[in-house]
């Protein structure tokens, strides 16, 4: 082995190399056997690993369980400071949203392969108003300016539902258009 170099050694023992892990407690196990051929006597007491792991897990549970609560009663506790904020502002809110998930239903209703593209748009549109209605909340509720904020979270609903009549407005254009073209061809 002398004159061999490095590489070729490798190359010799590749494949042959211990490549597993030491079972749990071997770290004690071998500090046992080191102070038992020394004389000593052991300190170290075993600990029971599965107490140790089913504590550690029932602590990320309750942490997640915190952070889900505290979660929902921020989202619960946003609507509720705007209210406070503006109580006009939660009743418009509730004629818009409702009139805003009906108009969605309907155009959901009219999903075809024809409109498809035009409906996943408007969904896309719609999912960046909502975003920009809740930041517009948020700016509420640290604090800016109340009336010109209100003025923009309502323009942003009537935004949303001129957005889904100009949809459906093309929507029934498509469908006219498809069945003028298949009448014009119908055996």
């Amino acid at each position: 082995m002398k004159n061999d170099n490095i590489e070729d050694l490798f190359n010799k023992l590749q494949g042959n190399w211990d490549t597993q892990e030491p079972e749990d407690g071997h770290h004690l196990r071998f500090l046992e056997k080191l102070n038992a051929s020394n004389g000593n006597k052991t300190l170290v007491t075993k600990k029971n690993s599965s107490w140790i792991t089913m504590t550690s897990i029932a602590a990320a549970i309750a942490l997640l369980i915190t952070v889900g609560f505290f979660q929902i009663n921020d989202h619960n506790s946003k609507e509720e400071q705007v209210a406070q904020i503006s109580p006009e502002v939660s009743k418009t809110q509730f004629y818009f949203a409702n009139l805003i998930e009906e108009q969605v239903k309907e155009l959901h209703s009219e999903k075809s392969p024809e409109t498809e593209k035009i409906i996943n748009d408007t969904m896309l549109q719609l999912q960046k108003l909502q975003q920009d209605y809740t930041k517009m909340e948020q700016d509420l509720l640290n604090g800016g300016n109340s009336k010109l904020i209100l003025s923009a979270m309502i323009n942003n609903f009537q935004t949303r539902i001129e957005l889904l009549n100009e949809v459906m407005s093309q929507i029934e254009n498509i469908k006219s258009i498809k069945n003028t073209y298949d009448a014009n061809y119908t055996i």
